[in-house]
């Protein structure tokens, strides 16, 4: 049954009652035409028509109501009956074609299932229709399961490894995934709330006074927002998966930048861990100290204690997502109840004791006095500023579980910015708050109240009954500047500013002890780093990267145990900084490349923004220690040059890419703007190497002289029927790319199908290109065959050279002694490889039968096929013909793999004879010296040879030779040769003319009308007109050859001027015999014939 493509658009009159769908028979006549356009109704759907055949047509309307259940579908869009074969007049069976709301087509309606990753964890991929399904005719007789064909065309029906993969997804349904309070607001405000608001913050407030203290919370907090809404547009364009900041820098910018701040900001977690448990140690020791219950020294007791805690941690991490979840919420809630307790201290009335060390209660002199800045020796905006900083980092604590919270898109902006919020208004009210209650010095003696009669220095506390004016003179322990204890001292409860403490510091380490595993494990699994990839590995229904666990407890005790973290915070504070700079960076590089699939969904963001907020980090990270940044900077460039070197086979769509195609689509076009300059010329060429791999010699010397200079396509031409030729062409695209850039081959691959090779050749020479960069030259092999070849494909050949010189492009020919394609030896390597990898199968059936405890019988074959010297092959480096070297003579021809890998060598000291014959604008000498600056070919000399007259050979050398030197060409030297023209020895002619023997019509020796009838027979045959009119022509390709035998024999390379055939009066077959008999038995030979425009100069 065929489609009819008809465009007949039939309406019916259907009652309000009917079914949706309704099938009706059609008589196209014109009285039921007449009869169908006297409908009033509204045009609903166009009908289809099925099976020419047939006079009536099925028409399928639609209406609405209440759809019918249909099961009997074909996966290709044709109707079947389960029972017996489908005929067109059927229409009250429950047999139809595949709907897509309504339309008997393949067509499958959008689905997200369609657009999913293969192995997505968020649901199984579908694939839909291929366009080639519903492009081609409709197959016949195929039959499926009842209902299985609609739902695969609605996106329902899965294979059967997609639906193994869904039921595994379904076996981890009980995953733990938290939503964004408990996954990301709580978590940034605990990372972001540290020691360091209840004990440092009364200082840098007491240093800075109130305005520049808010000043720098503000500042700090601009570039946390900043940043925050960076994060934001990143992680709302696309699903997030685990991985946090690396996987949003990795597949923003690529693996470059994501793997070398991957691996540090993992490590700085790591780190981080340490510095806060010391910090809890430490608290713990003071109040040991306090009760003369210290169990060795101070530094052992910080080792001790921080050991014990990291390893509850450790525990509470290990016992699950869902246990660390609940400890966080239980820290907050400590937190909380902490900072409550402090603001409430502050209207409690203070007592004498209070007041003593520096607290007032709420005094409007105490702010004023504090409102300005009272910076100690040393001390600056700049040093208090960087002090500070650190407090306001954690923003990425929500973001490192990204794989662990139900719904990433949503989740980290909303309590990313919302805890951002959140911190800086506990920040400022603190800062605030403590600055207008507590003086700056205050010497904690209740004796020095102020007497009546005696002036004291007119501070804040003078006006409060206490004279503070010792503390200019001499050291005091309390007030702002004085007692980090402020806090303590002004809250409500005491203990609970300690519990505080505790609180902010255990829940800090938690985690950065959950996120340095979970991010050190994306970047595992991306295998960037290939000796890492053991650490990728999850267990349980979360996945949980125990091993990075086990790995980050390690490093967090070696520097728990060293106990000496003051030089090591500045470089981590520093690598969180990278970290940031660079996920602003991402924002703004995704928005200015002008990706259409930068489409965030969070679109409170500006690229510039994201910019200011990255120069603003790197220039923090300076603020902070400059020192630290440069280790920083270098340590992120060398794992960036390492990651760029290694080239990890990884494809994330990132915005370098995007940039890349940008940047590449500019220049092209700014190109276009530039007229061509004979200084700039340089080859760019078609190469006519059909698959690349197939002809390996002639891609490698075409190579030579393009490669990092000009533009260097690879072409093949599927020549039969356009159906299996498009498909055979579309399936090898990217596999043939993908051959050249493994073998690290500058060059593009471009196919055509084409009804006839020339065909193809002269599409290619016409369309191929963009702008300027479009070929100029076209490189051939020789026909080594042509004298067994059929008549087509030497009209083929030659005509693609007549082709190339109608479109003014250049045409170079190359030849080598054994040909060029070696398809039959990579069918041999390709069956060889096949019964390898058969091998390896059969062995690792045996060996894992030989591990299930299988009987000695299996395990006596194994040792059978050990003593056979089953070995493993060994690895190739590349799927080039060198890996083939081992194999036997017998099964291929062992000259022609050398002769196809003769161009990859090192040429060594040697020669490049240039016969430059024929002025073709120096294309045939601006070859062979290109070909001298390669690496391969340096160590060969240029010879140059032209004609001349016998008695001017000195002046004619004498003339080259300033030319040469005038186009700045260095040679070895040059030789005149003046005896081209004579006739050829007659063993050579005889040679010629028993190669066109064959090919000659011989109608001089036969009467007049028999040889216009052999000439009409044989239109393509020598004819002795034309051979005797080119006969000084054919004279002096014979004698070249001799020429090239005398003087070129033991050249590495010879590049000689291509002749040319005028079209119309010398034969397709003469030509090629002039080509044979003058590159007859010679070393590799470079036909060459520029455009005969200009493509050297002497002028600057």
């Amino acid at each position: 049954m065929s489609l009819n493509t008809s465009s007949s658009v039939f309406l019916d009159s259907v009652p309000s009652n009917t079914n949706r769908f309704q099938v009706n028979i059609i008589n196209e006549s014109h009285d039921n035409s007449a009869a169908v356009s006297d409908n009033t109704d509204p045009p609903h759907y166009e009908e289809t028509s099925f099976g020419d055949e047939v006079q009536n047509r099925l028409r399928i309307s639609f209406r609405p109501g209440n759809q019918e259940c249909y099961d009997n579908f074909l996966q290709n869009g044709e109707t079947t009956r389960t029972d017996t074969s489908f005929h067109a007049y059927d229409s009250h069976t429950n047999t139809y074609y595949l709907q897509t709301f309504g339309h008997n087509t393949m067509d499958a309606v959008p689905k997200i299932e369609y657009y999913r990753n293969t192995g997505s964890v968020s649901g199984p991929k579908v694939n839909r229709p291929s366009l080639l399904e519903i492009h081609e005719q409709l197959a016949k007789n195929v039959t499926v399961a009842p209902g299985s064909a609609d739902r695969v065309a609605n996106g329902d029906g899965m294979s059967s490894d997609e639906q193994a993969e869904n039921k595994e997804e379904e076996d981890t349904s009980g995953v733990v995934k938290f939503g964004w309070v408990k996954g990301v607001l709580v978590r940034c405000m605990l990372n972001i709330w540290g020691v360091m608001l209840f004990i440092r913050l009364s200082w840098i407030v007491g240093e800075a006074g109130i305005g520049l203290g808010v000043l720098i919370i503000l500042l700090s907090t601009m570039v946390t927002s900043i940043t925050g809404l960076s994060t934001s547009a990143i992680a709302t364009n696309g699903f997030v998966r685990g991985g946090g900041a690396y996987y949003l820098i990795s597949r923003s910018l690529g693996p470059e930048f994501g793997g070398s701040i991957g691996l540090i900001f993992a490590f700085a977690n790591a780190v981080a861990v340490a510095m806060y448990v010391v910090g809890f140690a430490e608290t713990v020791v003071d109040l040991l100290k306090e009760s003369d219950s210290m169990m060795v020294d101070p530094t052992n007791d910080i080792r001790i204690i921080g050991s014990i805690t990291v390893v509850i941690l450790l525990g509470i991490s290990v016992a699950g997502m869902e246990w660390e979840a609940k400890a966080q919420v239980i820290l907050l809630i400590i937190l909380l109840i902490a900072i409550a307790n402090f603001f409430i201290g502050t209207v409690i009335p203070s007592n004498n004791e209070k007041q003593s060390r520096g607290f007032f209660n709420y005094q409007a002199s105490i702010f004023a006095e504090n409102f300005g800045p009272s910076f100690t020796k040393g001390e600056g905006f700049f040093s208090v500023f960087a002090i500070f900083f650190p407090a306001a980092t954690g923003i990425l604590a929500g973001a490192n579980i990204s794989g662990d919270l139900e719904d990433p898109q949503d989740a980290i902006p909303r309590g990313t910015m919302l805890a951002i919020f959140i911190t800086t208004v506990a920040y400022l009210g603190v800062a605030i708050c403590v600055a207008s209650c507590v003086v700056r010095d205050a010497t904690g003696s209740m004796n020095d109240t102020i007497t009546s009669g005696i002036n004291c220095n007119g501070s804040a506390a003078c006006g409060l009954g206490y004279d503070f004016s010792r503390c200019q003179h001499e050291p005091c322990q309390y007030g702002l500047m004085n007692n980090f204890q402020v806090m303590s001292m002004v809250s409500g409860f005491g203990p609970l500013i300690t519990a505080g403490i505790f609180s902010a510091t255990l829940s800090s380490a938690l985690a950065s002890l959950v996120s340095a595993p979970k991010v050190f494990q994306a970047l595992c699994k991306d295998n960037i780093f290939k000796g890492l990839q053991f650490f990728a590995k999850g267990y349980g229904r979360n996945n949980e990267p125990l091993r990075g666990y086990f790995l980050t407890f390690v490093i967090a005790m070696a520097f728990i145990l060293i106990a000496e973290l003051n030089v090591i915070a500045p470089i981590i504070s520093n690598f969180f900084l990278a970290s940031y700079a660079l996920i602003n960076f991402s924002c703004f590089h995704a928005s200015y490349a002008k990706s259409p699939g930068w489409r965030p969904a969070y679109g409170i963001y500006n690229m510039w923004v994201s910019l200011f907020g990255a120069v603003l980090c790197c220039a923090v990270m300076f603020v902070i220690n400059w020192w630290a940044a440069v280790i920083t900077y270098v340590i992120e460039l060398f794992l960036y040059i390492y990651v760029t070197y290694k080239k990890p086979d990884v494809n994330w769509g990132s915005s370098t890419q995007a940039l890349s195609y940008v940047s590449a689509l500019d220049n092209a076009l700014e190109l276009t703007t530039v007229e061509d300059h004979v200084k700039n010329f340089r080859p760019q060429c078609i190469v006519l190497t059909g698959a690349p791999m197939t002809r390996p010699a002639l891609l490698d010397i075409t190579h030579a002289f393009t490669k990092n200079s000009g533009l260097c396509i690879c072409c093949e031409v599927f020549v039969g029927p356009r159906k299996l030729c498009v498909k055979e062409m579309n399936t090898g695209m990217a596999k043939k790319q993908a051959w050249l850039i493994k073998n690290k081959v500058k060059a593009f691959y471009a196919a055509v199908a084409a009804d006839c090779f020339r065909d193809g050749v002269r599409s290619l020479l016409q369309a191929s290109g963009l702008g300027r960069m479009k070929p100029n030259t076209l490189v051939i092999g020789y026909k080594k065959t042509w004298r067994k070849a059929p008549l087509t494909e030497i009209e083929n050949y030659v005509g693609i050279i007549h082709d190339a010189f109608d479109f003014e492009i250049g045409v170079v020919i190359v030849r080598i002694s054994q040909g060029f394609d070696i398809s039959q030896v990579l069918q041999v390597q390709d069956e060889l490889e096949k019964l390898e990898r058969e091998r390896l199968a059969l062995e690792a059936t045996i060996k894992d039968n030989d591990c299930e405890g299988a009987s000695g019988g299996i395990r006596g074959l194994f040792k059978k096929a050990g003593k056979l010297n089953i070995s493993k092959p060994t690895p190739k480096k590349d799927s080039s013909i060198n890996s083939i070297q081992s194999m036997h003579v017998g099964e291929f021809n062992q000259k022609l793999v050398e002769a196809s890998a003769q161009f990859k060598k090192k040429q060594g000291k040697g020669t490049i004879d240039v016969w430059w014959l024929f002025d073709d604008g120096g294309l045939t000498l601006l070859i062979p010296y290109i070909l001298t600056l390669r690496k391969k070919w340096k160590d060969c000399k240029l010879r140059i040879y032209v004609g001349g007259k016998i008695n001017r050979i000195e002046e004619e050398k004498i003339a080259m030779a300033s030319l040469l030197s005038k186009f700045r060409i260095k040679f070895a030297d040059i030789h005149i040769i003046g005896d081209i023209n004579i006739k050829p020895n007659k063993e050579s002619w005889k040679v010629f003319e028993e190669m066109t023997e064959p090919y000659r019509l011989h109608e001089s020796c036969k009467d007049l009308p028999t040889a216009e009838k052999l000439k009409r027979e044989s239109p393509w045959k020598i004819t002795d007109t034309e051979l005797e009119a080119v006969k000084e022509k054919s004279y002096r390709q014979v004698r070249l050859n001799e020429l090239l035998q005398e003087h070129s024999r033991a050249a590495n390379l010879i590049v000689l001027s291509l002749p040319v055939a005028r079209k119309g009066s010398i034969s397709d077959l003469l030509y090629m015999t002039w080509l044979e008999i003058l590159t007859k038995n010679l070393p590799p030979v470079l036909l060459v014939r520029g455009n005969h425009k200009n493509v050297l100069t002497f002028y600057s």
